[in-house]
């Protein structure tokens, strides 16, 4: 007896013992997240503190500019005769031109410096994303929908004569495609036009142009050609000015960042589809979207856009600095530089191929991660698109299963033997991979038609690129997730990077070897987060010395000869006072690496001394401490926080 009631006294207390680590079991998940930020903060955070020490946004070190290239200043107006344009000319020109903001921006900078050098008429451009065939509003036409076409045609006056339409008499013709088409590639050269498409021109009076590659006219023309390069500047840097619309809601997004008297960084992670394919990078992702990816860059193949193999290792072309950083070692990077917690961040960029997902590991370091969906209102987003006739919602639905008879029939098909095997059986497929329309690649091999809306929301994308251009040129400091660095076609870092060079040549614009860093990330890839205080050091060297002399001398090098724009160094530039001949370098084919801009006039230099002292007088003191006026704690500030960024996006798919 007494033996079954010490039995019964041993069960209770384990019953208790069970009950009570629930409760504790429960109370721990329930605080998970807070206890994530927590380390994210303290650990995450303290590993960089306390090996450089702890840094915030009002350190103006992580801000000012870049003094090494005060003395550059935007000069693109022509320095040698440069006689207007005849009304008697060689005809017309008119193109189509395909491709996203990028390929946009620089196809058309190639289109007038085309139309010069054949002294020809060019003829608005059309741009085909946003015709009325996408389904945009009747508001707009086609370049208006992006840019102010009087702007572009008056600016543009004593360089080439631009017509908003092809003469009445031309116009039946073009329809019946009576006249010659051309389709050139982006290294076109210019004794191509002169050789090949003038004297077709001269016969036929009009001629058309179809631009895939984001331009059509070589990066680097001869020494004799100066006065283009200085003339695409000029149509890039100040004919090209996106509508006031567009003008307007970037200023604002710019104030709003601003508001709180911080500075603020921007952030283009570069992660594109047609990029990630055309470098062989889908392993960088997983499931859903390493196969988006490989299916894309079999197209390209296919189209010989690609001469290389379909399966290729993704670590070593990231090793090889081919592939985007991803947004977790971006984070890590501006840590080890010394950025706050606190600094924000504006992330650019239409298209975020991989979704939020993606995003987390940076949202943890920096929870003051912006956006323009978090800047704007839904009101005053699509106030830019005017008003649109309403469209049916995409209603994709899946092709049907083939029947056990049709894939019978289909193996009995195949031929003679060797025949291939029959496929393994298929794995269960969950909801979540049909949703959406990447859900074909569960059921069909072929990429379904885009559907009005899908098309719609393409049109819609050139305005939310050129809202985010605007932000980035505008931004204290700007980090490139990916730029091309001459391996590929026009992207949008690239062009950014340029317009800031041009406009104010010193602001803070980092151009980081991504070999380099992923040499840096390879030492320390299993322990990113703790790393030693060598590690951290080199890393920072080099993001430095990437903002000044070796950061230009590099990209003169990797990435001008495929894009000019993101480089119109020495051309498109003078310097207030001379550089010293030790400090000049030239390349193996005699053109300047660095330092061979020509002195500013003196209008230019009396200007400059003016405007710095304004920038001087009225540049904040980042080293004051703004955050009097908050008093919250630093747990009750990394709370918010946190929460705020996982509330703000409530449906996030897991393969979005």
């Amino acid at each position: 007896m007494v033996f079954r009631s010490r039995i019964k006294w041993i069960a209770l207390l384990v019953l208790i013992l069970s009950v009570g680590s629930l409760v504790v079991h429960l109370s721990i998940t329930k605080s998970s997240g807070v206890q994530l930020a927590s380390y994210a903060r303290d650990s995450l955070w303290q590993d960089f503190d306390s090996l450089l020490g702890a840094k915030d946004f009002r350190n103006k070190h992580l801000w000012r500019p870049v003094k090494a290239l005060e003395t550059l200043q935007p000069y693109a107006n022509p320095r040698t005769s440069y006689p207007a344009p005849s009304s008697k000319n060689n005809g017309f020109i008119y193109a189509k031109i395909f491709g996203g903001f990028d390929k946009i921006r620089s196809s058309i900078c190639d289109l007038v410096t085309i139309s010069r050098l054949l002294n020809a008429t060019l003829i608005i451009p059309e741009l085909q994303e946003s015709l009325r065939s996408k389904g945009i509003s009747n508001k707009f036409k086609s370049l208006s929908y992006l840019y102010d076409e009087e702007q572009f045609i008056s600016f543009l006056k004593n360089d080439v004569i631009i017509a908003k339409a092809l003469p009445e008499s031309l116009k039946a013709a073009r329809k019946r495609n009576e006249f010659p088409l051309f389709k050139p590639k982006n290294s076109a050269s210019p004794n191509y036009y002169l050789e090949d498409v003038l004297p077709k021109l001269k016969k036929a009076n009009v001629i058309g142009l179809i631009i895939y590659d984001g331009g059509c006219l070589q990066s680097n023309l001869p020494a004799s050609m100066l006065e283009l390069q200085r003339l695409r500047c000029r149509v890039a840097f100040h004919a090209l000015q996106l509508r006031s619309e567009i003008q307007v809601l970037g200023k604002k997004m710019v104030d709003r960042l601003r508001k709180s008297g911080q500075p603020f960084l921007a952030y283009h992670p570069g992660l594109v589809r047609d990029k990630l394919a055309y470098h062989g990078c889908a392993e960088l992702f997983q499931d859903l979207h390493s196969e988006l990816i490989q299916y894309r860059r079999a197209q390209m193949i296919k189209q010989k856009f690609i001469s290389e193999e379909l399966i290729v290792d993704s670590r070593v072309r990231r090793d090889k600095g081919l592939c985007p950083l991803m947004p977790e070692e971006v984070g890590i990077l501006l840590k080890a530089l010394g950025y706050s917690q606190k600094a924000i961040i504006y992330l650019s960029g239409s298209e975020m191929f991989g979704g939020q997902r993606v995003l987390i590991p940076l949202r943890a370091m920096f929870p003051n991660l912006v956006d323009r969906t978090s800047l704007c209102s839904t009101e005053e987003l699509y106030e830019l698109v005017g008003p649109e006739t309403p469209l049916p919602e995409n209603t994709f639905e899946m092709p049907p299963r083939k029947s056990d008879k049709q894939l019978q029939e289909e193996w009995n098909k195949a031929g003679t033997r060797p025949r291939p095997l029959p496929p393994p059986p298929d794995r269960p497929i969950y909801q979540h991979e049909k949703e959406g329309w990447y859900g074909w690649l569960t059921e069909n091999d072929t990429e379904p038609t885009p559907s009005p809306i899908d098309l719609r929301n393409q049109a819609h994308r050139l305005l939310w690129d050129a809202l985010d251009f605007v932000v980035s040129v505008e931004a204290d400091v700007f980090f490139p997730g990916f730029n091309n660095d001459g391996s590929g076609l026009p992207d949008f870092s690239s062009l950014v990077m340029g317009q800031r060079l041009y406009e104010r040549p010193s602001s803070r614009t980092y151009r980081l070897d991504r070999k380099v860093i992923q040499e840096f990330f390879n030492i320390t890839r299993e322990d990113m987060y703790h790393p030693n205080r060598n590690w951290t050091v080199h890393v920072r060297k080099h993001l430095n010395s990437s903002l000044g002399e070796s950061g230009l001398i590099r990209q003169s090098m990797l990435s001008k000869p495929r894009l000019f724009l993101s480089h119109p160094l020495p051309e498109c530039s003078c310097r207030t006072s001379p550089l010293e001949d030790s400090r000049k370098i030239r390349g193996d084919d005699g053109r300047f690496l660095y330092g061979g801009e020509d002195e500013c006039p003196k209008w230019i230099k009396s200007a400059g001394v003016e405007k710095s002292k304004t920038d001087d007088s009225d540049q904040p003191d980042y080293e004051h401490d703004l955050l009097t006026e908050q008093s919250e704690t630093e747990e009750e500030f990394a709370k918010s926080k946190v929460a705020s960024a996982f509330d703000q996006d409530e449906e996030w798919d897991p393969n979005d």
